[in-house]
């Protein structure tokens, strides 16, 4: 699906989560995805197909609409099918506020500065800070860590989050879950165990209220 230049074409958005990164942190998940992991969390974002159209600068504002966010956490559906409307987001938004920024790709990072699949990969990649790579495996999820399998590797591409403190690979999973009138939204990689409950409460109320399940693809 093409979108017009400049223009992202988006999943979902999320201001203010601590569940997916140090800190208080906005989400933005894109539509599309290349890649079609076995036990994705989130099927409805990997179609190629409209969704949300907005513009950087619009997506920039959004994020940053809590005072309290000090970081942008991407992810989809693909973020490298998308990477020059990303970057641009994350230029933006640091004109406003210097935040830190948080990337899951289903490539290997060798690939994307070796054959970079779309174009904006090298400048969204230059305003990466943590970068987290790999296509979900299902067998090798461990339970651990901000990345949904332990094939998944952390790239510090930058040192402002190399002292944090968090640990990216082997923390306990945190997660969230976000009701906004009939949608639930279940954000972060979650521990064993809460995504079946998570389904089995959205089967249980759709049988009196719809609310659509929406949870960000677990990487």
């Amino acid at each position: 699906m093409s979108t017009t230049p400049g223009t992202l074409n988006v999943a979902a958005t999320r201001v203010g989560t601590e569940a997916l990164g140090p800190g208080v942190r906005s989400a933005l998940w894109v539509q599309g995805c290349p890649f079609d992991c076995a036990g994705c969390m989130s099927p409805d974002w990997i179609p190629d197909r409209p969704a949300r159209q907005a513009e950087p600068g619009e997506l920039a504002a959004e994020l940053l609409g809590d005072p309290r966010v000090g970081g942008l956490t991407f992810s989809g559906g693909e973020p490298m099918r998308q990477a020059a409307g990303l970057a641009e987001v994350a230029r933006l938004a640091r004109l406003a506020r210097d935040v830190s920024v948080i990337c899951f790709t289903g490539y290997r990072l060798e690939q994307l500065r070796r054959r970079p699949p779309n174009p904006g990969v090298a400048e969204l990649l230059a305003a990466v800070d943590v970068l987290i790579d790999g296509r979900y495996v299902a067998a090798l999820d461990d339970g651990r860590g901000l990345r949904g399998s332990s094939n998944q590797r952390v790239h510090h591409l930058t040192r402002r989050l190399t002292e944090s403190g968090y640990d990216f690979a082997h923390r306990p999973r945190t997660a969230e879950i976000a009701v906004s009138g009939p949608e639930a939204m279940l954000i972060g990689v979650p521990p064993p165990g809460l995504l079946a409950a998570f389904d089995n409460a959205v089967d249980t109320v759709r049988t009196g209220t719809t609310i659509a399940k929406e949870p960000p693809r677990e990487r």
